[in-house]
């Protein structure tokens, strides 16, 4: 029985619909060439303009209708005319926390083609399990005697046992089933004394179950160290919600920048669908200039392919972007070149055609 999969698109702010465009244009080409991949798309216009003219960034049942997908692709949100706190809680953190997108998965891969500004640069491949629901991105505290001199502001990091428990093992298991043969945790025990001090705690029990990986517990300054010195030893890092999001863009600088850096907001159990989006922002300084690299979203598309258990077709857009990136011909100005986002999206397209082609042929 063919099983077909039901896509929200949310395009967002800024280059956001434009590195969409592109994606889109990546997933209804392999629809042509795959006569077994069976994906329909519904574009939803919620972002800053939406919110202009409604008061709100999605309507107020935009989580149940989220419900009903299979996965949503996601491009970026923020604009001037909205504060960050309305882009970020009202559509972002909602769709993370209440679709139970726990994990946040971002490789960190030095793709073929691209060279990285490290001068020791040696093959990079590793990937960061972010908590995604809690952490120190937890919307608890408040301010007190708001600009007044005696001003108080208090942020809590929420650490529970169960969500750490939960990552935790989702990076074990990641390890264990692509031949890992490390977990590397992010922490910072030595002064924060409770929630870092939990975290190491329930990762080191959960560690006792996989005695063939060998676990590292560094802190958040010396790791922020070694991504530069030394990014090639690393397999999984498993990371807090604050910790994983800074690492993550360390991670993208060291293997060519952000516009080469996907990442996938999953929800394991797959009782929810799950958010696959680019880890770049909304670059209001590019928008509408279509200069922007949308490898970054293509490779997002090629996640969510894997997580809806097509693998294989993942891999045939990771080669088909690696074979353009190789070819030297199409660059956006990020990676030193001169063509358009279009002009990517087109080279990876044909690339797809020949990769395909090619897989087809030794196949017969």
């Amino acid at each position: 029985m063919t099983t077909l999969h039901k896509i929200a698109v949310l395009p967002g702010d800024g280059i956001g619909p434009e590195v969409v465009r592109e994606a889109m244009k990546v997933l209804e080409l392999l629809k042509e060439l795959d006569s077994s991949l069976h994906i329909d798309f519904e574009t939803f216009d919620w972002n800053s303009d939406y919110y202009l003219e409604n008061g709100r960034i999605m309507p107020k049942d935009g989580l149940e209708i989220l419900k009903q997908y299979d996965a949503i692709l996601f491009g970026a949100i923020g604009d001037a005319r909205v504060p960050d706190e309305v882009t970020i809680w009202q559509l972002i953190m909602p769709i993370r926390k209440q679709l139970q997108q726990y994990i946040n998965f971002r490789p960190v891969k030095l793709l073929k083609g691209v060279p990285s500004p490290l001068a020791n640069e040696k093959d990079i491949d590793f990937v960061i399990i972010r908590e995604n629901a809690e952490g120190e991105y937890s919307n608890s505290g408040g301010r007190l005697y708001t600009g007044l001199d005696q001003e108080i502001a208090v942020q809590n990091t929420i650490i529970t046992r169960a969500g750490t428990k939960k990552v935790a093992e989702f990076a074990y298991e990641y390890a264990k089933k692509h031949g890992k043969q490390s977990v590397t945790s992010a922490t910072k025990s030595n002064a924060i004394l409770h929630s870092m001090v939990l975290w190491d705690e329930v990762v080191k029990e959960v560690s006792k179950d996989y005695p063939s990986i060998h676990t590292d517990h560094y802190f958040i300054d010396a790791l922020v160290a070694y991504f530069v010195s030394r990014p090639q030893d690393f397999d999984v890092v498993v990371a807090s919600n604050l910790f994983g999001d800074i690492l993550s863009d360390l991670g993208s600088a060291v293997v060519g920048g952000l516009g080469l850096s996907p990442s996938a907001n999953l929800n394991p159990e797959r009782d929810f669908p799950s958010m696959f989006e680019p880890v770049h922002g909304s670059a209001p300084d590019i928008a509408g200039q279509g200069i922007a690299n949308p490898i970054a979203q293509i490779w997002s598309s090629a996640l969510m392919l894997e997580h809806l258990g097509r693998a294989d077709l993942a891999d045939v857009i990771v080669e088909s972007i690696e074979q353009v990136l190789l070819d030297n011909q199409v660059r956006t100005p990020d990676l030193g070149g001169t063509s358009t986002t279009s002009d990517m999206g087109t080279a990876i397209c044909e690339s797809i055609k020949k990769v395909i082609h090619e897989r087809q042929v030794n196949h017969s």
